[in-house]
């Protein structure tokens, strides 16, 4: 008699929940979004996408259709006797990138947690007049650099054009490092310190982690700004050992060593980009998520 009844016992009926009228209409909106997406990134990677087939050609005057009517590796053999070679500007390329990075960096998060944590006198004006730095044009800067470090015998010197690299970099590393660092609980520090962490080894085993989107993206603004950089290299460095990619591609690309060669300079477009893009979609998810944080502290 009690099972009959349990099993007569009406169940709770679950019913699913209706979409809402802003999830409907967003609904309905994604697809031309997403069509629109789709037609403006094909816009935007045509070019791209047509350079590096483009590179994998064999005629030296480069090509008038998409896709090459003979493949092959000339361009890229090309490419690889000019000058010093290309390879020898790729590494010095690299190698300025790097330093700048690191100098980028360490002074930016040094900097970034002193104004986010310390106070001293005239705190605001410094922040605010390391800020200014920002309007004032790169160009502008490297005439009287050039002086001073040519006074020095300091010119000519992969080292001196990473320092300098990082100098620019430095006033938006440090608004960076001081939102991120800004937006971390001090609470944290507070347990650390009861822990027996001092400052230092706190900044290092503590907060560094928590603040790793802010630091990849002050690393990857210092890496593409110091890859691109073509002025300063121009100016700073006389010796053809020691040139960067964007002067021997510039090179190139007037024909100042030799008759103009569409097909290397397309291969030389290709060797030059794909580092930057390979690196820029690895730590995307960081760079966003550090902007967005130093977006919403600044």
């Amino acid at each position: 008699m009690v099972s009959s009844t349990l099993t007569a016992e009406k169940k709770p009926v679950v019913r699913a929940a209706r979409p809402s009228r802003a999830d409907s209409s967003r609904q309905r909106t994604a697809p031309p979004v997403l069509v629109f997406g789709v037609i403006v990134s094909a816009l935007l990677l045509f070019p791209f996408g047509w350079s590096i087939l483009s590179s994998f050609g064999e005629s030296p005057a480069g090509q008038s259709s998409v896709l090459p009517e003979q493949w092959g590796l000339g361009n890229y053999e090309r490419l690889a006797g000019y000058g010093a070679g290309i390879w020898t500007y790729l590494g010095n390329t690299v190698l300025i990138s790097v330093l700048t990075v690191v100098f980028s960096v360490v002074a930016s998060v040094l900097a970034g947690y002193g104004f986010a944590r310390f106070r001293f006198p005239g705190k605001t004006i410094v922040f605010f007049g390391i800020l200014a730095v920002i309007m004032v044009p790169h160009s502008t800067l490297l005439i009287p650099l050039y002086t001073i470090l040519a006074t020095f015998g300091l010119t000519n010197s992969i080292v001196t054009l990473a320092l300098i690299y990082a100098t620019f970099q430095l006033p938006f590393g440090v608004y960076m490092m001081r939102n991120t660092f800004e937006a971390i609980p001090k609470e944290i520090e507070e347990s650390a310190a009861l822990d027996g962490c001092g400052p230092v080894r706190t900044l290092l085993r503590v907060l560094m982690p928590i603040a790793v989107p802010g630091v990849v993206t002050v690393a990857l603004f210092a890496f593409l700004a110091a890859w691109n950089e073509f002025l300063a290299p121009l100016i700073f460095l006389t010796d053809d050992r020691q040139f960067t990619l964007p002067i021997a591609l510039q090179s190139i690309s007037v024909g100042s060593l030799g008759a103009v060669d569409y097909g290397a300079l397309q291969a030389g477009i290709t060797v030059s980009t794909l580092p930057c893009i390979v690196l820029f979609v690895l730590l995307q998810k960081y760079y966003v998520n550090g902007l967005v944080n130093g977006a919403l502290k600044g």
